[in-house]
């Protein structure tokens, strides 16, 4: 069964289409028309060897924070849907990744019990152009609609750029630990018997 997901959202402020396949091998297509952005979302492809291919336009006229919460959005959903039933998956993934003098922890549950606890105190107001309160935004949303229990801490810090690309690539890692099958498991990966 393939874990494709394809979605097209389209409002007032933003239109965005994006195909995630969990299955991959880490080619990316991506333009949001944020560049940091576009190279945060590289990395979670390539790290997480997932598929990814998105168009996105926003108000970025305004400022950044429509399209990024609504990529939260959207990407949270194609998780949601390329996951299908949840049979078979680990369900649980965790990873520490360091980046220089950055060090970066997710832990993940695809439990489709959405919570987020984001120990980020990010280094810089800004990296690049975007306001780094802005990737609280996008990770909420996306936990909200994928169903996930994410934590992510930023145990050490150091340049603004490093520190929010540890913080990608152990997310990435976290969820292709926890999206994979494995063959040990019958059903889902929970007494109850359903995520």
């Amino acid at each position: 069964m393939n874990r494709i997901a394809e979605i097209t959202r389209k409002t007032a402020e933003t239109d965005i289409y994006l195909k995630l396949n969990l299955d991959g091998s880490g080619n990316y297509k991506i333009n949001t028309g944020i560049a940091f952005l576009d190279h945060m979302l590289c990395l979670f492809a390539k790290h997480g060897f997932f598929d990814l291919e998105i168009e996105a336009k926003g108000d970025i006229e305004v400022d950044f924070h429509h399209t990024m919460e609504d990529l939260g959005i959207v990407l949270g959903d194609a998780i949601n849907q390329a996951l299908g039933d949840r049979k078979q998956i680990n369900r649980y993934g965790s990873f520490l990744l360091p980046m220089d003098e950055t060090l970066a922890r997710t832990a993940l549950d695809l439990s489709n019990r959405p919570y987020l606890v984001y120990a980020v105190e990010a280094p810089a107001d800004y990296v690049g152009t975007i306001d780094c309160r802005l990737f609280y935004e996008f990770f909420q949303a996306l936990v909200n609609r994928s169903g996930m229990n994410l934590h992510i801490d930023l145990l050490r810090s150091g340049e603004a750029h490093h520190a929010f690309e540890a913080i990608f690539k152990s997310f990435a890692k976290s969820l292709d630990i926890a999206t994979m099958k494995n063959e040990r498991i019958k059903g889902v990966l929970s007494t109850k018997g359903v995520l």
